[in-house]
């Protein structure tokens, strides 16, 4: 275990340093912690799924020797980024070397946007250790108005300096910091040029300055990474690209995943035919992983809208395969997601009908494709992309 308490200065003053820690706590943004209570149930890797992957990022993250200190996992919405990337802030946490993480998301206010990113992982990395909170609260004391500063400046100042100072005072931050930040979602922060700006900061602050972070970095291949991570981009040689789609098959972890959840939905079933060990047949197991094209968030569909428990799974499994086409999945990989979201939504629209007495209503359906990157070899179901059913 770190030790939490090392020497301070006589020339801090504790009082102002405390007021400036309660300041950095108002500016953080708490929903875009791993564990925080709004990401509860988030996706994460099944059990025996994406084993690969998340042993290689183990490795680099725990070789001390490797020459990359950044990771940017890139890949196309649905390949479980988001599951990889929480199930790498556990295993992290187990091992004491987690420092922070921020997890962006589009729908939340709080955490759709990079003015609290700096703030949130200052305020994690200070909590690991009392003389860096204590550097950090008197920086925020110094200038209240730090955080309407540029992120670059943020960073300098609040976790640059605090952590250069801890070394100038002759302790060894490897030795008394975790070292990992994780920051996921960074396609849905808005504006590119935000993410740019995140990205260049990390470069410039923690890369440059021989702090002892490891950085983990996922988001879609949109402009801002793209460009920086491609051959004439400034992280190209100094980041550690792993791209999902290009690297790893997910095809066996989808597989293995959907028999599971389904036999799972089966052993709570009323109906008799969903306990038979012989659903669903691997006929049917093996249409959904050709259709699924490696995309886990068309198998985090399907299980979602099988285990619906007012109606039968085999009955909503069969009606499914009839909107399921293998005919060159991996050529528009996407057709597939959109054939099963519309057959869904038909339904919906049907069963909302049904019982709707109100003719003077109107059945509104509304998709919001927000978020794609979230799957199932992830053991959590609860993110397939939003559907909207509102009534006007």
């Amino acid at each position: 275990m770190r030790d939490l308490h090392v020497f301070m200065p006589a020339e801090h003053n504790s009082q102002q340093s405390i007021d400036g820690w309660k300041m950095l706590f108002e500016k953080t943004a708490p929903n875009a912690l791993h564990n925080s209570s709004a990401r509860f149930d988030p996706p994460r890797c099944d059990e025996d799924t994406r084993v690969e992957v998340n042993s290689e990022l183990l490795n680099w993250i725990q070789d001390h020797d490797a020459p990359q200190r950044l990771l940017c996992i890139t890949g196309a919405a649905g390949a479980g980024k988001s599951a990889i990337q929480q199930t790498l802030a556990e295993s992290c946490t187990k091992l004491d070397i987690l420092a922070a993480g921020f997890f962006f998301s589009a729908l939340d206010p709080t955490r759709n946007n990079s003015s609290a990113i700096v703030a949130t992982i200052a305020y994690q990395i200070g909590l690991c250790n009392h003389a860096l909170r204590q550097y950090i609260g008197a920086a925020i004391e110094h200038d209240q108005h730090i955080f309407s500063r540029e992120l670059k400046t943020q960073m300098d100042v609040l976790i640059v300096q605090p952590v250069q100072r801890l070394r100038s005072l002759g302790f060894n931050p490897t030795h008394l910091l975790q070292y990992v930040i994780i920051i996921d979602g960074l396609d849905e922060c808005q504006d590119e040029r935000h993410q740019a700006e995140v990205l260049s900061i990390v470069e410039q602050c923690l890369l440059d300055n021989d702090l002892p972070f490891r950085i983990a970095i996922a988001s879609r291949p949109e402009w801002a990474i793209r460009s920086a991570l491609e051959a004439a981009g400034y992280l190209h040689e100094i980041a550690y690209h792993l791209q999902l789609s290009d690297s790893y098959d997910a095809s066996a972890d989808i597989r293995r995943c959907l028999w599971r959840r389904l036999r799972d939905i089966g052993s709570r079933s009323s109906d008799p035919r969903a306990r038979s060990p012989l659903w669903p047949s691997q006929e049917v197991i093996e249409m959904l992983v050709q259709a699924a094209s490696g995309q886990f968030i068309y198998a985090t569909t399907v299980v979602k809208y099988v285990s619906e428990r007012r109606s039968s799974p085999v009955g909503r499994l069969q009606v499914l395969t009839t909107w399921t086409s293998t005919q060159h999945p991996h050529a528009r990989p996407f057709e597939a997601l959109d054939v099963l979201y519309s057959g869904i939504l038909r339904t919906a629209k049907a069963e909302y009908e049904a019982v709707d007495t109100n003719s003077g209503r109107d059945f509104l359906l509304l998709f919001a494709a927000h978020r794609l990157n979230d799957g199932l070899g992830d053991s959590h179901l609860t993110k397939p992309n939003a559907f909207y059913l509102s009534v006007v």
